[in-house]
């Protein structure tokens, strides 16, 4: 089975995938989606629920740096509650701070143009926390 990272945005939502093993996460894609529709967000996501043996969701839970949920947390669990009413599948809040920054970063460093970075930089978070989420839950440090 698979785990599915997802990193949502006001527009945007970044998709992710780990292989059958759960060892390593790679982009899949950068969604796109009109602001604060989150609908066609849960459409997007409920299709790679279908089409992939998936049993676990990571969606990003970006708190704020002193721990309080703002509302941007606050949009990640209701997006899980929506999700969670059409699925039986674990879907796991995972902490994402500075997960964004350190996407636009990695991009940074390989050189890809400003505008394919700010294009894909939900996707690369999505990358970023199901890796981290996976390394933890293998024990990686």
């Amino acid at each position: 089975m698979k785990a599915l990272g997802l990193d949502l945005g006001d527009a945007s939502l970044g998709i992710a995938i780990s292989d059958k093993e759960k060892v390593f996460a790679r982009g899949v894609e950068n969604y796109r989606f009109s602001i604060d529709n989150e609908s066609a967000a849960l459409k997007k996501v409920l299709e790679y629920i279908y089409s992939e043996p998936i049993d676990t969701i990571v969606l990003g839970y970006p708190i704020n740096m002193d721990g309080s949920i703002g509302s941007q947390a606050q949009k990640s669990i209701t997006f899980k509650e929506t999700l969670q009413q059409h699925t039986d599948i674990e879907i796991v809040l995972y902490d994402e701070r500075l997960s964004s920054s350190m996407a636009k970063k990695t991009m940074i460093q390989s050189k890809k143009q400003k505008k394919k970075r700010q294009r894909s930089v939900d996707q690369t978070a999505a990358v970023i926390i199901l890796q981290n989420y996976l390394d933890q839950q293998k024990g990686v440090k």
